[in-house]
């Protein structure tokens, strides 16, 4: 159901407590006196049997006695009797109920929701401690203390974190546009309540305390599109989780379903944070920061303890300090003492009056790209008071018609510096009370603009388009084989054939019987130096049974190695099935790495991709980073710096960098073998060896299932609908129709730039500067699950594609209604291109069961209102404003819509 009814919960007319109670310390006591106590101003009606009258107001013995069908209804009544008053509400017409009542059976709750279904009646619960909604005044639930109203929203699956946290913020004096305690979420869930606040003006910043998720690509489309909006920041418990279990593969051991969540988290640009006064950090400098974050800081303090602290921390946090160039320097030594410190941290000296604050900050500000942020440190003296240093600092953080200048406050100490740091906070600039509070900030906002980059990626799924076709169809056939011969494992043959299918460089290997002299007399035919290893179907990791033999230099070697292998394993490995050797050339790749790429399934996200530092040692090294796919490039390499590796593979001293191109392929192989062989169930490639000249896979091991857990149906990101792409015959050319993708950047910016200003002013009914580049990103980097843009493109007299055409509609969260616009490039317009794009446009989203498609068009933009008509659009005029008009067709046949809904529906797959 999504949104449907949610202002029902958050903005009810009038409330039920049902269960509502007079004894001290109950829960529906408790509730009750909340209710009465929070200023609602709407009837609140008490139920419960065993009261004439609760507080001197009338108590109703059954909900078919209230006066009127209450919009909210709070149920803290026992298990036994919660589906039935879910059954009666829903006949009245209530439209959302809080159940706070815990221990209902699976049967109950699918009780429950079969009777809210079919009027579409929501339900937060069971077992939760309800919400707050301050600005509605309204306190649903048992929490011990209201909270203050404010514009953080805070959404928990605990019910003890709600109480916990409401004490810590009023002991803090911090608001909330909304407090809400999910339980067991039921029905309402994550996704829901993203894309609720996601446009709730109250909310300027979304806190979520996170246990588990259900659906996976729901919960993804949701975070994804509150992300862009507005700040979203998770704490995810159980980052401690110990126990990774037992697999086949490396991957396999490393994939713990944390560093998943991690990946996911970064993946929909939202910020993981690790503790609740993290979060507050968070959430204070992501709502006051507007500057672009630097990936350098300079400290600009009047005290040099201070400053070193800052220093050491931004070390300890990762953050790194900017260092200043001779010209910034001599900038400086103008308007600072001969005895400054000359460097980062910029010390201006404890005596500094509130103009050498001032200059300092504009040289720094002069140089923005050596600078990056500006942590400005402030200790109380004697010398000026704080409040004047604070009133002359603002106007140059926040110049009148300028770009505010990247500036995170410390003001340390207390009664001192409280009305400097009021001022900073009535101005908007994030400020802390200690550098290492300020430190942490600046490290959660590099790190949120990282995310956010990743954000704005949405790969196809078949990986880039310059790499070669897979062999799909090869790998098809292997995978067939192995399950028709009742195997889940490959052999180190096939796994690697089915890597060379998908464009991963492989060493040469061959097989051969378990018989030291026909290895032999294989490596003497490949050419030595060889590696000779064992084949067995029940052993995964050959290395640990000894079963692995480097460098060897001639048949001799190779038929001494084989005895002692299978004498070593018949040891240690008595059980297993020999099948045999592989031999293949010892490679030789000077200044290398060993990397690790590999693929599993998560529970909740789907398929995952691995990267990180390989070798036998990779399980104690850990270091490793994992990915959701579909991955391009950007992502690939995003995932790589999230490594230690990544900064040996960057070079070092008298080794070249490696090349990272042939890495980033391997990635987006893994990526589009995920999306084509659903049957792909874990994945190593170890090691992939890489010097600065090119790459190779020295092992692969690759199992599979019958139950087909991969594949882009499962991925929990949408990836590029590439079905959806046609070519048709237009005026003698052909044209290509398909939905918008990340690299169709450059086209559309030239696109937008050869539109007429009318064209502009016909679309967005204003004219229109040219895009920034985060507004032209946004257009082509759609979330495919609530958003399709088609464009019809065609080859340029230069040869490149160039874009001639394009139809958007966006969906709302119950995929309800879609609302459309359509532009053509000058010059081709009335030959029935548009018509051709949103023809397309329809077709996909009838099939992806969007009710309606609309848009409000001016009334003089006849040409849009034509090709309405001719679609079948209804066009209805506004008696509030009479220069637009609005356009409606309906997608579905006439029916009471079912929505889109919760945890206990499918996620579509498109649009």
């Amino acid at each position: 159901m999504s949104i449907r009814h949610l202002d029902s919960l958050f903005q009810p007319a009038s409330v039920a407590v049902i269960g509502a109670s007079e004894r001290a310390f109950s829960v529906g006591g408790t509730l009750w006196r909340n209710m009465r106590s929070s200023g609602f101003t709407g009837p609140v009606f008490p139920v419960n049997p065993k009261y004439r009258e609760l507080g001197g107001q009338r108590c109703y013995a059954r909900v078919a006695q209230l006066p009127q069908v209450p919009e909210l209804a709070v149920i803290c009544t026992p298990p036994a009797t919660v589906v039935d008053l879910v059954q009666q509400l829903a006949a009245l017409g209530t439209q959302a109920v809080v159940i706070i009542t815990a221990g209902l059976t699976a049967a109950q709750k699918q009780a429950v929701l079969d009777a809210a279904r079919p009027r579409l009646m929501r339900i937060l619960g069971p077992n939760c401690v309800g919400l707050l909604a301050p600005h509605a005044h309204l306190n649903a639930s048992f929490a011990h203390i209201p909270a203050r109203p404010g514009q953080l929203a805070f959404v928990s699956q605990s019910g003890a974190l709600v109480t916990a946290m409401l004490d810590w913020a009023e002991a803090r004096h911090v608001g909330f546009s909304c407090f809400v305690s999910l339980g067991e979420h039921a029905d309402v869930d994550f996704g829901d309540m993203l894309d609720y606040l996601a446009n709730d003006p109250h909310t300027r910043a979304i806190l979520l305390y996170i246990e588990a998720i259900d659906d996976a690509r729901k919960f993804m489309s949701a975070a994804r599109a509150a992300a862009r909006n507005k700040p979203v920041i998770v704490v995810k418990a159980g980052r401690s989780e110990q126990g990774s279990r037992a697999a086949a593969s490396h991957t396999g051991a490393l994939a713990g379903a944390d560093e998943v969540y991690d990946a996911a988290i970064a993946r929909a640009g939202m910020l993981r944070v690790d503790s609740l006064e993290q979060l507050f950090l968070a959430a204070e400098v992501l709502t006051r920061f507007r500057a672009p974050i630097g990936d350098r800081v300079t400290i600009l303090t009047n005290g040099g303890g201070a400053g070193v602290l800052a220093a050491d921390a931004a070390a300890a946090m990762g953050v790194p300090l900017a260092t200043l160039g001779d010209a910034t320097l001599r900038e400086l030594d103008a308007v600072l003492p001969a005895n400054w410190s000359r460097g980062n941290p910029v010390d201006i000296i404890g005596d500094a009056p509130a103009q050498r604050y001032v200059d300092a900050l504009q040289v720094l500000a002069r140089h923005p790209e050596e600078a990056g942020t500006i942590l400005f440190i402030h200790a109380p003296t004697a010398i000026v008071p704080s409040v004047d240093i604070a009133r002359a600092m603002v106007p140059a953080i926040q110049p009148a018609g300028q770009r505010p200048v990247p500036v995170i406050a410390s003001w340390i100490g207390g009664p001192a510096v409280a009305e400097a740091r009021e001022v900073f906070v009535r101005a908007g600039i994030a400020c802390y009370d200690m550098p290492e509070q300020a430190v942490a900030a600046i490290g959660m906002l590099q790190r949120y603009a990282h995310n956010q980059a990743e954000l704005t990626e949405a790969p196809p799924a078949d990986g880039a388009a310059s790499a070669p076709a897979p062999d799909a169809e090869r790998v098809r056939a292997i995978v067939r084989q192995v399950l028709d011969s009742g195997r889940d494992m490959l052999t180190e043959p096939e796994a690697k054939a089915v890597c060379e299918a998908y464009g991963v460089p492989v060493v040469a290997t061959r097989t051969v019987p378990a018989d030291p002299a026909a290895a032999a007399a294989e490596a003497a035919r490949l050419g030595f130096p060889v590696v000779l290893k064992i084949l067995s179907e029940d052993i995964s990791h050959k290395s640990d049974v000894g079963g692995v033999a480097l460098n060897l230099q001639d048949a001799p070697d190779v038929h001494a190695a084989a005895e002692r292998m299978l004498e070593r394993v018949r040891k240690v490995h008595p059980d297993a099935r020999l099948d045999g050797f592989t031999v293949q050339q010892m490679v030789r790749l000077p200044q290398a790495q060993e990397l690790i790429i590999g693929a599993s399934i998560d529970r909740v996200f789907g398929p995952v991709i691995l990267f990180g530092q390989g070798g036998t040692a990779v399980e104690v090294m850990k270091d490793s980073a994992m990915a959701l796919p579909p991955l391009n490039a950007p992502l690939a390499r995003a995932l790589i710096g999230r490594t230690r590796v990544a900064r040996l593979l960057e070079g070092y001293r008298d080794v070249p960098p490696a090349n990272l191109g042939a890495v980033v392929q391997t990635l987006e192989a893994v990526s589009r073998l995920l999306a084509d062989i659903p049957e792909v169930a874990e994945l190593d490639i170890n090691p992939l060896l890489v010097n600065h000249e090119r790459a190779v896979a020295l092992d692969a091991r690759v199992r599979v299932s019958a139950d087909r857990p991969a594949g882009a149906a499962h991925f929990a990101i949408q990836p590029y609908p590439s079905e959806l792409v046609e070519t048709v015959d237009w005026w003698g050319q052909r044209v290509t129709l398909r939905p918008i993708r990340p690299e169709d950047e450059a086209a559309h910016r030239d696109f937008m730039d050869g539109l007429a200003p009318e064209d502009l002013r016909m679309r967005f009914f204003h004219s229109r500067r040219r895009l920034e580049r985060g507004e032209l990103a946004r257009l082509v980097q759609v979330d495919y699950t609530r958003e399709m843009a088609f464009v019809a493109t065609a080859p340029a007299p230069d040869g490149r594609e160039q874009t001639l055409g394009v139809a958007r509609a966006i969906t709302d969260p119950d995929n309800q209604v879609a609302e459309f616009g359509i532009i053509v490039r000058p010059g081709l317009k009335g030959k029935g291109l548009g018509q051709l794009l949103m023809a397309r446009l329809i077709t996909t989203l009838r099939a992806a069961g969007t009710q309606r498609l609309a848009a409000t068009v001016l009334a003089e933009n006849e040409r849009m209102r034509t090709l309405g008509r001719a679609l079948g659009f209804t066009e209805t005029s506004d008696p509030a404003d009479p220069a637009v008009v609005h356009l409606s067709l309906a997608l579905q046949p006439a029916k009471t819509p079912a929505g889109r809904g919760g945890a206990r529906r499918k996620p579509r797959d498109a649009v």
